[in-house]
């Protein structure tokens, strides 16, 4: 879709863009001030989808847009599903997917591209950029930490054994590029080396990131759910949070505030995730204005 089909639709067809539009905007917003978007935003706006297209529906007296709807939230559903569980977004971030594909939803008969599928190509472009101009400005926040943390990672004992493999790789690739008989082999192989340096680099410097700007310590009073924990905590040896949760739940928020009155624990180490519904935000807008960037540029 571009801006001047959305102009043209019908006035009822625009009101499903429009709700997805204020619901980014407000997760938007939200997710920069506290780093979550709250629930009542992302269920209203799963529950708008389905009201708004089952109405439309009735007054069109097309089963189409319910059944798109549901088709819409079903695909981003799992989409979202894996991505939570994978690390990739927070829970915030997966709901708020789940409600768009409730409220535009997806028309998996139509035969022509959906603009959900111009959209999630579109955010995950966007998000990358996004990702990577995030994480210099907290280098640049908090530059000091970051030196600091790339020089501790960068001595470590794990770190000096993976930059062997990695180097013994390097060399591997660029002897197969000079012995390889063709041009676009040797291509390859030069490719393949400077990935291998340039991938592992780039890990380093993520994962200094993160452990310098990226983790802080709260009271558990402070916690939220959904919160990632950094690191395991354990009372009198029964684990009770941990990274593996994947967001802290409410009632492990309550055992551990119970536990801070007893004064058997002080502070939560928690991971700061970075705020991505605003690239969700950017990524809608230039769906609607542009289509889809891949099909743009080549």
């Amino acid at each position: 879709m571009v801006f001047y089909e959305f102009i043209n639709m019908p006035l009822a067809l625009i009101i499903p863009y429009t709700i997805a539009f204020i619901a980014l905007l407000t997760g938007s917003y939200t997710d920069f001030r506290t780093r979550e978007v709250p629930d009542w935003a992302n269920f209203g706006l799963i529950a708008a989808g389905f009201g708004i297209n089952l109405l439309l529906s009735v007054i069109y007296w097309e089963y189409s847009f319910i059944l798109n709807s549901i088709a819409g939230f079903g695909i981003f559903f799992a989409i979202a599903w894996i991505m939570f569980y994978t690390g990739q977004w927070g829970g915030g971030d997966s709901k708020i997917l789940m409600g768009l594909g409730a409220v535009i939803g997806i028309d998996i008969f139509s035969g022509k591209i959906p603009f959900l599928a111009d959209f999630l190509i579109n955010a995950l472009i966007i998000g990358a950029l996004y990702g990577i101009l995030w994480s210099f400005f907290l280098i640049a926040k908090n530059s000091k930490k970051f030196v600091k943390s790339f020089r501790k990672l960068n001595s470590s004992k794990r770190t000096i054994l993976a930059k062997k493999i990695v180097l013994a790789l390097f060399f591997v690739f660029i002897l197969a590029g000079f012995l390889a008989p063709e041009a676009f082999l040797r291509l390859i192989s030069v490719y393949l080396a400077l990935i291998t340096a340039l991938t592992f680099y780039l890990w380093l410097a993520v994962k200094a990131v993160e452990d310098s700007c990226m983790l802080k310590f709260v009271k558990p009073q402070q916690l939220t759910e959904g919160d990632w924990i950094a690191k395991d905590i354990k009372i009198s040896g029964k684990y009770i949070a941990g990274p593996k949760d994947l967001g802290i739940e409410k009632k492990q928020i309550r055992k551990l505030m119970e536990f801070y009155r007893k004064r058997k624990i002080k502070n939560v180490l928690i991971k700061e995730g970075v705020p991505f519904v605003p690239s969700f935000f950017v990524a809608y807008i230039i769906t609607l204005v542009f289509g889809n960037l891949v099909f743009l540029f080549f």
